[in-house]
């Protein structure tokens, strides 16, 4: 009885606060169009023809031997990419909590971890390319290697674990960190080895958190479009055989079958890991560490482990630097002296470099506040509001998280091209060599090929980090803030923009510019979208890199990473400067 009082007082309290119930609408029409309806539409273009609804379309995409080749391709580079950037992951978290280890290594496991970050998904193949070609430096130049072919199965194996295992390892640097350093310590008194005891107590611990590393490096693999494309050659991946099955064969339908499937795959493991995973290691790992861990010092161990991780740091280093040097020789291959800087000014004076820099830094820097004020909003909803469909908004804005960029590419098409429920008609050409479409003119069909449907993607491919962010700094504050804001007589509105956002001011600026950064480096959900009207740099890098053009395309890529390496760094001076941590530190 008393729990029914209760909604009904939590209900008569909503009702009474129209701003909060005009924002609950908004948000669940926003994520309805643009996150379920282009997976909804996929699936119904999928079963769905002129005689009805039917599986014909299913059984001819997968009788296709492409596709039934690509799935099996997938699915391998997948596994060996999740248990090949898991193990290296856990290397390096181990030896920086457990090893005593200096300023150097230190600084460059910090690098390694931030370098994905603040480059485009493709810089790793570029520079594997560049390296370990048939023209490579190394292979051709120094080694005389004349028959390699970095292209394929290993290519992308190698670039995909140097790009995704500083994730993991960011993600086991926590778990370490979490556990209790006497449980290892009681070990070593009763005579255990270290060995015996990272295998009986630490490893144990860690155990479904390195299931949960696994399954996201997982779904980032077998969801990576980018690197497969560039580095794979003939080798078929899900993500680019749908690509080209609508590009090359101009097979829509065809295309939102194998985009399902992929969904399929990716949305099964997110629920294991979201569902699954994620609970078990927040049962097993608790609580912080009682007390400081005593480092390990002991040579024999310190020393092989700091060179390992220490070699592979440096080399992955060596693999960004090579980008900006690329772009300094005048034909990659051929010709490396002298430097030049002729590239960087072709950019700007032959191949349309200001256009493209500000078409992709102006609708960024668009979507990037709108991003993270939804997240924010998302969050304190989640968290502090008691609503029937409290679960729907929280599911479905965490959905693009499990979502292919190409899959919601392929969504956005088939959902607005020809207007909302297809209400208009569209078509699709080519017209030397260039893709064109005919715009649609149905209901809502006017947001295909405009700026408004690539902020929007930019919008809900960042939305889940901002909102993971949101709700775990909104959970540490306590109720009783907002509730005296309440009692004074402050709507929601005004309790959310003076009290909660400026408590909540970190997770603002960091999911801010954590959607400028993701939005500007994107590419594999917004390829498909792009229009001949805007240029955008990482569909100008990909299309350099497929040509061969290698020195251009580092040069777009360099000054690509300068724009948001410093998005980063002002990030973090804004943090410093205004950020809640640092009034906190001053109040006390």
């Amino acid at each position: 009885m008393a729990r029914g009082q209760s909604a009904a007082l939590d209900r008569k309290k909503l009702m009474g606060d129209p701003i909060l119930v005009c924002t609950i609408v908004v948000l669940i029409a926003f994520l309805t169009l643009f996150i379920l309806y282009p997976l909804a539409i996929l699936l119904v273009d999928s079963i769905y023809s002129g005689n009805g609804f039917t599986l014909d379309i299913f059984k001819r995409v997968l009788a296709m031997p492409n596709f039934r080749t690509a799935i099996g391709n997938t699915m391998k580079i997948g596994l060996v990419v999740g248990i090949l950037s898991a193990a290296v992951g856990l290397l390096f978290a181990y030896v920086e909590v457990y090893v005593r280890i200096g300023r150097l290594a230190g600084g460059l496991f910090k690098m390694v971890s931030m370098l994905p970050v603040v480059s485009p998904p493709f810089v790793l193949s570029l520079s594997m390319i560049m390296l370990f070609g048939k023209a490579g430096l190394i292979t051709r130049f120094l080694l005389n290697i004349y028959d390699n072919s970095v292209y394929g199965y290993w290519g992308i194996v190698i670039v995909q674990t140097l790009t995704f295992f500083p994730v993991c390892y960011m993600m086991f640097k926590g778990l370490l960190k979490n556990i209790d350093p006497s449980l290892e310590e009681a070990a070593r008194d009763m005579g255990a080895s270290r060995w015996k005891v990272f295998t009986s107590v630490t490893l144990p611990l860690v155990l479904p958190g390195l299931g949960n590393a696994f399954l996201v490096t997982f779904i980032e693999s077998i969801a990576d479009f980018a690197n497969p494309m560039i580095i794979g050659g003939s080798y078929d991946t899900m993500a680019t055989t749908i690509y080209l099955q609508i590009t090359g064969a101009y097979d829509k339908e065809g295309a939102a079958a194998m985009a399902v499937v992929l969904l399929c795959i990716t949305l099964a493991m997110f629920a294991v890991q979201k569902y699954y995973l994620e609970r078990k290691t927040a049962a097993t790992l608790t609580g912080k560490a009682s007390r400081a861990r005593m480092l390990i010092a002991d040579r024999s161990v310190t020393i092989p482990l700091k060179v390992l991780c220490s070699l592979a740091a440096a080399f992955v280093i060596l693999m960004y630097l090579c980008v900006p040097i690329g772009a300094l020789f005048p034909t990659w291959g051929y010709k490396f002296t002298p430097l030049t800087f002729k590239w960087f000014g072709q950019v700007f004076s032959r191949y349309k470099g200001l256009q493209a820099f500000r078409d992709s830094f102006v609708l960024s820097l668009i979507a990037a506040p709108i991003t993270a004020l939804l997240s924010m909003i998302i969050s304190y909803l989640v968290v502090k509001r008691k609503f029937k469909s409290k679960g729907f908004i929280e599911a479905v804005s965490m959905l693009a998280m499990a979502v292919p960029g190409t899959v919601l590419g392929v969504g956005f098409i088939r959902g607005y091209s020809s207007g909302l429920l297809h209400s208009g008609s569209w078509d699709l050409f080519r017209d030397g060599g260039a893709l064109h479409s005919v715009l649609p003119n149905g209901l809502l069909g006017g947001i295909y090929g405009s700026a408004a449907i690539l902020i929007i993607v930019f919008v809900v491919r960042s939305l889940p980090t901002g909102t993971r962010s949101g709700i775990s700094a909104l959970r540490q504050i306590d109720k009783s803030i907002e509730e005296s804001a309440y009692d004074m007589g402050a709507d929601s509105f005004k309790v959310f923009m003076t009290v909660t956002l400026p408590l909540i001011k970190d997770s603002f600026l960091s999911g801010l510019v954590t959607a400028f950064v993701r939005s500007i480096t994107a590419i594999s959900a917004i390829i498909l979208l792009v229009t001949p009207q805007f240029l955008l740099i990482t569909v100008q890098i990909n299309e350099f890199a497929e040509k061969g053009s290698y020195s251009i395309a580092c040069a777009f890529a360099t000054i690509l990473i300068i724009i948001t390496y410093g998005s980063v760094l002002l990030m973090n001076l804004l943090m410093r400067f205004f950020g809640t941590s640092q009034k906190i530190k001053e109040d006390g």
